[in-house]
């Protein structure tokens, strides 16, 4: 069973590919572009993560997302009011 993980859209994006159970690759997409803090879509991440394991996105059997949306709105009225 492959998972691939995802963290994006806030900041500090990131890929994590999990196979039967253990975690096989990981990386943060700012390693890749070079920007602080990416909060872009992890292409790269999620490219290397694929490279490091041999597979293919068609290999993958489950995609997911971290969000939590009540602890995302928290930090967005932390850093906008407060500015």
């Amino acid at each position: 069973m492959n998972i691939l993980g995802l963290s994006c859209y806030y900041h500090d994006a990131a890929a994590c590919l999990v196979q039967d159970g253990r975690v096989v690759a990981a990386a943060q997409e700012e390693a890749f572009t070079r920007k602080k803090h990416d909060p872009d879509f992890p292409r790269q991440a999620v490219a290397f993560c694929l490279k490091q394991a041999s597979i293919t996105m068609g290999d993958v059997n489950h995609v997911v997302f971290y969000e939590k949306p009540f602890l995302k709105f928290e930090r967005l009225l932390e850093t906008y009011v407060a500015n």
